[in-house]
């Protein structure tokens, strides 16, 4: 089996905090003395590749200045045109890391995904293990109108998140509101694209809006079930129904704050155990009926570190272990390989060129 992991914030945190993907998490936690403002490092290729993470979306983050919960010194955009700045440098990271190591590979088409799963397929050495990268736009305003996406497509964006907090172009996390004139116009050029609309950080009324309008594909990349932490980062069961009665997938995301009403940064590690990760995912399955619409979505080193995810999870290696997990709790291999990674794969096909 392989692991789809479909939220990492990989080149904000070399750009922002010098974390190079290519090192392993213990390298980077060794070289930051053990301490960093973004928590202690989970992930890293090395890592990655142990754990049999053959796929990744990788991100483009960008924060608007005033934006709650950022560090004072994070890089945050005033304009369309410097948020789109900063994007620029992010997309080009990835280009250059595919550039200069061959065990990445950029996935912009159905030949390239099928390359990548070559390398893992029964019998090739774990030498030969290449990881594919999707790259997802995390907050739409680096467009800077909606017919300028081409060029974001043409630079190998291939699954677009509209909201952060509020953007230009729907309401957002701690932001309510619908989709903007030029969010409806957005959607209808992403459409055209084909391009994978990420709901994950939309206010409920866009999100709902969006399931509503948008023709192509839906996903929430990394959002977990409203039972678990009930704020408006997270979904609700009707949420959660109708992105599946649209064939979506929404990624949990391994993060204690996320995962407990109460637990807060310092608190013990322990006091989320690996078994309430279990009780997301089968939260997902009872509530839709299925394990079609779950899987990973983990923003390893997204803001926190490993202090803050949940006890029996050290790095990114660790997520391949929750299928032994589903798997004692009575979950049959197809369930698991669907979860694991499947569910993310299927919606990859459908959609990319």
């Amino acid at each position: 089996m392989i692991v789809v992991d479909a939220h990492e914030d990989i080149a904000y945190n070399a750009l922002r905090f010098g974390r190079d993907y290519r090192r392993s998490a213990y390298d980077i936690r060794a070289a930051e003395g053990g301490t960093s403002s973004n928590g202690i490092a989970t992930t890293g290729l090395p890592n990655a590749l142990l754990g049999r993470v053959a796929v990744t979306f990788a991100t483009l983050f960008v924060a608007p200045d005033g934006s709650p919960g950022m560090l004072d010194d994070s890089p945050k955009y005033k304009t369309p045109g410097e948020a789109y700045e900063q994007a620029i440098k992010q997309i080009d990271y990835y280009h250059r890391l595919a550039d200069e190591t061959d065990k990445i590979r950029l996935i912009y088409s159905r030949a390239d995904l099928d390359a990548v799963l070559a390398t893992w397929e029964d019998g090739v050495p774990a030498e030969q293990h290449v990881q594919g990268l999707v790259i997802l736009m995390e907050n739409g305003d680096p467009i800077l109108e909606p017919k300028q996406f081409e060029e974001w497509y043409e630079r190998g964006v291939r699954v677009v998140g509209p909201a952060w907090t509020a953007s230009r172009y729907c309401g957002g996390t701690q932001a309510p509101g619908g989709l903007t004139a030029l969010g409806c116009e957005l959607l209808d050029v992403l459409a055209g694209f084909n391009v994978i609309l990420d709901l994950s950080h939309m206010a409920e009324q866009s999100y709902l809006e969006a399931v509503d309008a948008y023709e192509g594909v839906i996903i929430a990349s990394h959002s977990n079930p409203r039972k678990f932490r009930n704020t408006d980062r997270h979904l609700s069961d009707d949420m959660i129904r109708r992105l599946a009665e649209r064939d979506g997938v929404m990624g949990i995301v391994p993060y204690n704050r996320f995962l407990s009403e109460t637990w807060q940064p310092g608190d013990r590690k322990a006091d989320v155990p690996l078994s309430v990760v279990l009780a997301a995912i089968d939260h997902v399955c009872q509530v839709t009926g299925s394990a079609q619409h779950v899987g990973f979505g983990s923003d390893f080193d997204g803001g926190f570190g490993v202090a803050s995810i949940p006890e029996g999870l050290d790095t990114i290696t660790d997520l391949l272990t929750i299928g032994d997990h589903l798997r004692t709790r009575g979950y049959a291999e197809g369930d698991i390989e669907a979860i694991l990674g499947g569910n993310w794969l299927r919606k990859l096909r459908q959609t990319l060129p």
